[in-house]
């Protein structure tokens, strides 16, 4: 009598894409249950936007312009540095989101359980990546309602500047996993990834690096804020994008490889 075949067990990339769907629901779900992170961390950007545009726009526009008082070019000078703040912002809440995950015993249930090892991972940086595109799109709608327009980008500008955007998450995120894996537990996760969001205030996002005190320009101009945002006005401004183009791609390359290898080390680390 013939033994009957036994059910042929998933590959290892249907596994791991079965698996990882599984673990962006959760997150999904985890953040329509916890709204309020990420509406704080999303105000943020908002609120300077507002700020900067309606209190200090005129006086700003001056000091950078030809020395006339125009809210809206300094509306359109300020944009693509809110957006760059609002994705800094959003990744934070990653690095909390983690840093609960492994704080509060999650991660130690799913390691004794038959998923793929870094759907975890995948799962909690594909979600934070959606949560950066839909928190730029808020933003992106807030800045045409008072008055932004990019009238002079192609089609093809819109494009890369969507995929330079996608990249900064992308990159941005495997460091915030990295911070929230390394942290105790979530306050400090928040505080460790609070970098993130600085840096994008010490950039060029809202004066330019020149008229910046000499000392400080340095800070401003070696970081991979500066040359992101300086790509992003040139698309979506016409301004000159020179070498930055190069360098902001080359800045999230590096960041998230080694965001990437950091944070698969400390997940991948046998729990004390």
């Amino acid at each position: 009598m013939s033994t009957p075949l036994a059910p042929a067990r998933p590959t290892r990339i249907p596994l791991a894409l079965r698996d990882s769907s599984t673990m962006l629901r959760r997150n999904l779900l985890h953040v329509r249950r916890y709204p309020s992170l990420t509406l704080n961390l999303l105000l943020t950007p908002v609120v300077l936007l507002l700020l900067f545009v309606y209190i200090f726009g005129d006086v700003m526009s001056a000091g950078i312009g030809d020395g006339g008082a125009d809210r809206s070019e300094y509306l359109a000078y300020l944009f693509p540095g809110i957006l760059m703040l609002t994705i800094g912002g959003t990744t934070i809440g990653s690095a909390v989101s983690v840093a609960m995950d492994m704080t509060e015993g999650i991660v130690a249930r799913f390691r004794t359980m038959a998923i793929h090892r870094g759907s975890v991972l995948i799962g909690h940086v594909v979600g934070s990546v959606l949560q950066c595109v839909m928190s730029v799109l808020l933003v992106g709608a807030v800045a045409v309602a008072i008055g932004f327009r990019a009238t002079d980008a192609t089609a093809l500008e819109w494009i890369l500047a969507v995929g330079l955007l996608t990249l900064v998450s992308l990159a941005l995120t495997w460091i915030a996993v990295g911070m929230g894996l390394s942290s105790p537990n979530a306050e400090a996760a928040g505080n460790n990834a609070m970098p993130l969001m600085v840096l994008p205030l010490l950039s060029s996002a809202f004066v330019p690096v020149d008229a910046m005190p000499g000392w400080f320009q340095p800070i401003a101009e070696y970081q991979p804020f500066t040359p992101a945002i300086e790509t992003l006005r040139g698309l979506l401004l016409g301004t000159e994008i020179g070498h930055n183009g190069w360098l902001a791609v080359a800045w999230c390359v590096g960041l998230a490889v080694l965001g990437y290898a950091w944070s698969r080390s400390l997940f991948n680390r046998d729990p004390k």
